[in-house]
């Protein structure tokens, strides 16, 4: 059995491989070519239809069938130019327009090639029987006024899917440009809101710190330095984290209370009420310790008593519910909770955090609280992650 032939276009003639891509590309090309492909087509059947049927072999009859055809497309030229003016009329006057012209055209056609057929060849009086001539012709103008409109509205619609297709990429390029730069301006955001918090627990802690030294308390001085280092260590490590395990952050507040401790001693009292589904939940960075620190500068600072701070967190559905409250200053204070919530850097931080992060689906709430002082309720989105923290 013979191999199959394989064709390579490289080994084709160069003139041949810059002629295909031509046709392709160009209309006019395309127009040509499906013309004389189509008029030499009606060449051929002629000949098989009446040359040989009615045994016709003359040389004269076959020049004659090709002469009509060289006719055609000579006559159906301009047909393309009255088509084209009238093509952005209504559809109504386009048909009336096209079937005239088929008539017109047709006609012309028939006549000039009866005329010729009698005077190439030794027939006379057909004139009698020209409808036989005319109907054919009028049937063949108007198939080839069907495929004119007939290629035309498939490039139109080609055109359209085209510029839908093009349309659409650039939509979708659109909003992935605009999703990076929403993106990049939350996380930049985000990252002003996290640098914000540093500087500003650190003031506090060394105020601290240089307190314990001027009142002579050393050790605790020390103490307090160490644990700071290990709170700024975890930091250094979790600080880039957009989100954390609830445990971890439970972890975090743990490190910051063990600095604070050594400042109130037994003055202060810390509750953590975590519902161990909610232990896995991840939650913003550094989201309990400024709320600690808040409530320890507003409440248990002003208080000689002491007091105590309670941090709660459950899972309520699809939504992760963490409220931290404090037992108060002790004091009779006119402010209302209200006006209280937007004192505190911390506090603003993390409601911009939340806004920035969850949008409509997180919300922060400030009330009184149950122990006798200040509340902030939160509310986001629950989601969990079985490999742990989920980063930038």
């Amino acid at each position: 059995m013979a191999e199959p032939l394989i064709v390579n276009p490289s080994t084709m003639p160069s003139f041949v491989q810059s002629l295909v891509p031509r046709l392709v590309a160009s209309r006019e090309a395309q127009f040509w070519l499906l013309q004389f492909a189509g008029w030499l087509g009606i060449s051929l059947i002629s000949y098989v239809s009446l040359n040989l049927w009615y045994n016709q072999p003359q040389l004269t009859y076959v020049l004659h069938n090709v002469l009509q055809s060289f006719l055609g497309i000579a006559l159906s030229w301009p047909l393309r130019f009255v088509f084209r003016s009238y093509w952005s009329a209504s559809w109504a006057v386009r048909a009336v327009v096209a079937v005239l012209s088929v008539m017109i055209f047709a006609l012309a056609w028939a006549v000039i090639r009866l005329a010729t057929f009698e005077a190439m060849t030794d027939e006379t009086n057909l004139w009698a029987d020209f409808g036989g001539w005319y109907f054919p012709s009028i049937f063949i103008f108007l198939c080839w006024a069907a495929f004119y409109h007939g290629i035309k509205y498939y490039r139109l619609l080609l055109s359209e899917r085209d510029q839908l297709l093009a349309a659409e990429t650039l939509q979708k390029e659109e909003v992935l440009r605009r999703t990076r730069a929403e993106a990049a301006v939350k996380e930049s955001q985000l990252t002003l809101l996290r640098y914000q918090l540093n500087p500003h627990f650190l003031f506090n802690t060394l105020n601290s710190i240089y307190a314990l030294i001027d009142k002579g308390a050393a050790d605790q001085a020390s103490t307090m330095l160490l644990n700071l280092s290990h709170f700024l260590r975890y930091s250094l490590e979790h600080g880039a984290e957009r989100s954390v395990e609830l445990s971890k952050e439970v972890e975090a507040a743990n490190l910051y209370l063990t600095i604070e401790q050594i400042r109130f001693v037994d003055r202060l009292t810390v509750i953590f009420d975590i519902a161990e589904a909610s232990n896995r939940a991840l939650v913003p960075s550094f989201l309990l310790q400024p709320l600690i620190e808040n409530a320890i500068k507003h409440a248990i600072a002003q208080n000689e008593q002491g007091g105590t701070i309670k941090v709660t967190a459950y899972a309520d559905d699809s939504t992760l519910r963490v409220r931290v409250e404090d037992s108060g200053s002790g004091r009779q204070s006119s402010d209302a909770p209200g006006q209280v919530s937007g004192a505190g850097l911390g506090l603003r931080n993390v409601r911009e955090r939340i806004a920035t992060l969850y949008g409509e689906r997180g919300h922060l709430e400030t009330r009184q609280s149950d122990l006798g002082g200040f509340c902030v309720d939160l509310g986001f989105p629950l989601d969990t992650h079985a490999g742990g923290t989920k980063r930038d």
